[in-house]
């Protein structure tokens, strides 16, 4: 295709993927109350006390209660649209695969999508109680504030920011996984060079964590070691069950010198 069709292809499927953020948008804004309670519940025991005797967020201006809900309608409905998402990232590339690389596609999108939903479900359910706790407790403890306010932009910002980071930095094990398994990055350059991607890890965590607390940090590095080195250990299983032991250590070039004399 001409690069200017290239691009049409492009804008259409970004169109697609705005409509369906925005009109989600509008739908999810009805039920924003009932989900700022679900997104909240993980750190009711920090926050201060409201009218109902339980923790509750403050709206501190005019308009901080449709921002909040807007904000929130807006990060929930890139979540629950996250499947089309990545199938239409996937789709603009699927013309330029050979039909023995498009067989992988939809166990890749399928991957994508499991993955992306456990990060923003481990997030909800071991990082923002870790992460609040650690936050709120720099104030009380070290000013002595024995009363804040919890400003609903701020924290509602915050705990949407951590969902959607976690849910995306949880592709990092598929990456890994194709650039093995292709021999785009041999296995043995993986294995050999650990202490540079564990120290990345750490960087990534640092940058993907909005919050600024170690703790969200060290938690994300955590999970991130963990899929890293899961995704190696398939990587590894498949490339000696599907080439031998020796393919561990093929670039690039000598897998595909080793295809060819097969297809001899």
């Amino acid at each position: 295709m001409p690069i200017l069709d290239h691009l049409g292809e492009l804008r259409r499927r970004l169109t697609i993927v705005v409509i369906a953020i925005l009109l989600g948008s509008v739908i999810i804004y009805v039920a924003t109350p009932t989900i700022i309670g679900f997104l909240i519940a993980p750190i009711k025991e920090f926050l201060p006390e409201g009218a109902n005797g339980e923790g509750a967020l403050t709206v501190t201006t005019s308009l901080g209660g449709f921002t909040a809900r807007f904000k929130v309608a807006f990060f929930v409905s890139i979540i629950v649209c996250a499947p089309l998402i990545i199938w239409e990232f996937m789709a603009f590339f699927l013309p330029a695969l050979t039909k023995k690389e498009r067989r992988w596609v939809v166990p890749t999108v399928a991957a994508m999508i499991i993955l992306f939903f456990i990060g923003v479900a481990f997030c909800y359910a071991v990082i923002l109680r870790a992460a609040f706790g650690w936050l709120i407790a720099q104030t009380t403890d070290g000013f002595g504030i024995g009363n804040f306010l919890a400003d609903a932009e701020d924290y509602i910002g915050i705990i949407l920011l951590l969902e959607i980071g976690f849910g995306f930095a949880f592709q990092l094990p598929l990456l890994i996984f194709y650039l093995s398994v292709l021999h785009i990055v041999p296995y043995k350059v993986f294995r050999e060079n650990w202490r540079y991607v564990y120290v990345g890890l750490l960087c990534l965590s640092a940058v993907v964590t909005p919050d600024a607390s170690p703790v969200t940090m060290l938690l994300m590095f955590g999970a991130l070691l963990a899929l890293y080195e899961l995704a190696l250990a398939i990587s590894r299983y498949i490339l000696i069950a599907r080439d031998g032991k020796e393919s561990l250590k093929w670039t690039r070039e000598q897998y595909q010198d080793y295809k060819a004399s097969l297809d001899d």
